[in-house]
């Protein structure tokens, strides 16, 4: 046998520490394709009511979706609850479905404050709206047991004026909105407003994400280019006040996404 010359030898040590260092940084993990290309991840803004049927039936229906399919890997996803809404000239608030919405509106929006992470201030949302759906919605305040959550930092955001301030917040943000909204859902995917097609939101972020595509966008058909053309397919609630909420057999009982809630769900 050749013994291995004073070179090697000195290379062996830093071959050894830049293998250290590699297994350190998880180059030897497993990674999913947004991780590793780092590629951008795909704005996805929801302007909603809490008490607008349609929007109530996106959330539960399709918008949760994304956290079982793996596209929430690929979408930095924003709610805005506000809707069609009103700010008056003394800076109170009035909503398209009556206080119950206002109260609703601002809790969701305390939730988010509160739980600035998405899995929880997501879930807390679902629950709020899956109760809507299924037309119990002032039993809101069960989805604090449900999800195990403190329910002391919402409800001191929504009862003071820490609450009306965030619900001005959204205001301003959906006043803001180019073009206007003139509907609820209002989706925008990369800044561009789906109109009434936006249950196919998951094309359009397949579309605008420029990583290795997540598995789910396999088989998507492509978007419409002339977004006006698109049948208006989809339900929405326009902004002429006082609309009542569906009735249940149009909400339909049961969601068609259920998200996994803990065991102690009652």
């Amino acid at each position: 046998m050749i013994a291995p010359g004073p070179r090697r030898l000195l290379l062996l040590p830093v071959a050894l520490l830049l293998l250290l260092v590699a297994a350190a940084g998880g180059a030897f993990l497993p990674r999913s394709p947004v991780a590793a290309e780092g590629a951008k991840k795909v704005s996805l803004v929801l302007y909603y009511e809490s008490l607008c049927p349609y929007c109530s039936r996106f959330i539960v229906n399709h918008l949760a979706g994304i956290f079982e399919d793996g596209l929430i890997d690929a979408v930095d996803l924003r709610l805005v609850p506000y809707g069609n809404a009103r700010v008056g000239s003394n800076g109170d608030i009035s909503c398209q479905h009556g206080p119950y919405e206002c109260l609703l509106n601002t809790v969701e929006a305390c939730a988010i404050d509160a739980w600035p992470d998405l899995d929880v201030h997501f879930r807390f949302i679902y629950c709020v709206e899956d109760l809507v759906v299924k037309r119990q919605y002032k039993e809101w305040e069960s989805c604090f047991q449900k999800l195990g959550l403190d329910p002391k930092p919402v409800t001191e955001c929504y009862k003071s004026e820490q609450g009306h301030k965030l619900e001005l917040k959204y205001a301003n943000q959906t006043d803001a909105l180019v073009p206007p909204h003139r509907y609820v859902p209002w989706v925008v995917v990369d800044g561009q407003p789906l109109l009434e097609d936006y249950e196919n939101f998951e094309a359009y972020v397949c579309k605008a994400y420029k990583g290795s595509p997540p598995k789910v966008c396999e088989g998507l058909v492509h978007p419409p280019v002339a977004l006006e053309t698109v049948v208006a397919r989809n339900g929405v609630t326009y902004n002429s006040g006082g609309i009542e909420l569906a009735t249940a057999e149009e909400e339909g009982r049961d969601s068609k996404i259920r998200m996994r809630l803990p065991d102690n769900e009652n």
